[in-house]
């Protein structure tokens, strides 16, 4: 498949290539959990036979670390890819088809927090004549195997090199001009920042770099509500919404929630 080819099809709901495990260390943990449990429900049923409740508790709970696990695992394998598709083709800047010279066709696009490139190439995908720029910081405890280089091998599995280029970058600082940008996109990104006034930063620089009527795409598991305040407070117009059981890392109490703000004033052409 050629460069040229990618741009006339429609992204397939997961691109090629390989985009590691988010945060890798917490489904072991949660499945190191469950095999704890069954260890300690074995030993209660072996020792203590009149109170078998006990053992029957502590496999309950190994059954709840278990599918916690297994819950996380999809979230990061095949759910957050279901999501973004869904999100993609919602925003209405990145929804017109190639050559169709409707507002949006050759956009300028930004993925905040890119890893291995999934949103940047999805984009890139869903738009054939965009041009797309995906910047991070490269850190494996955010997602396994995360590199530059793994994600431009990405971007070549899916013919989409020629327009898809990544940088490296803190996403408090982006090396970028002011409305460069007609979508800027960040998935499971933003959070990663420890205190409150980087993400803060986080969200201006975003607004920064947005072109009038551009749109900002978030979709995170913590802290939505302070990207609501920050992005109201500049001016935006913002909607919140859950994304439901495909973004669930462990359970509801750990869902997505996808924030999109639109930029007033009139989109470029």
């Amino acid at each position: 498949m050629t460069d040229s080819d990618a741009g006339q099809r429609m992204p397939e709901i997961k691109p090629r290539g390989s985009y590691g495990i988010d945060a890798p260390w917490v489904p072991c943990m949660w499945l190191g959990f469950s095999v704890g449990y069954v260890v300690l429900a074995v030993l209660a049923a072996t020792l203590w036979h009149a109170w078998w409740w006990i053992a029957v508790l502590l496999a309950v709970v190994a059954v709840a670390f278990a599918v916690g696990a297994a819950l996380y695992w999809y979230a990061s394998l095949r759910g957050k890819f279901v999501l973004w598709n869904g999100l993609l083709a919602s925003v209405a800047p990145i929804t017109a088809a190639p050559g169709s010279g409707v507002s949006g066709t050759g956009a300028q696009c930004l993925d905040l927090g890119c890893g291995h490139g999934m949103v940047s190439i999805m984009t890139a995908l869903r738009l054939g004549t965009a041009e797309v720029v995906g910047i991070d910081l490269w850190r494996s405890v955010d997602q396994s195997g995360n590199t530059v280089a793994a994600a431009r091998r990405n971007a070549a599995s899916n013919g989409v090199s020629d327009r898809v280029r990544f940088d490296t970058g803190d996403m408090t600082e982006l090396p970028y001009p002011d409305a460069r940008f007609d979508v800027v996109t960040a998935s499971l990104a933003i959070h990663n920042i420890p205190s409150r006034e980087g993400r803060r930063r986080a969200v201006e620089e975003a607004v920064r770099v947005l072109a009038p009527g551009g749109t900002i795409v978030i979709a995170d598991i913590q802290r939505t509500d302070e990207y609501v305040e920050n992005l109201r407070a500049a001016g935006l117009h913002v909607s919140r919404r859950p994304l439901g059981w495909r973004g669930w890392w462990s359970g509801p109490w750990m869902s997505t929630t996808a924030v999109v703000a639109v930029s007033p004033g009139a989109a470029r052409e």
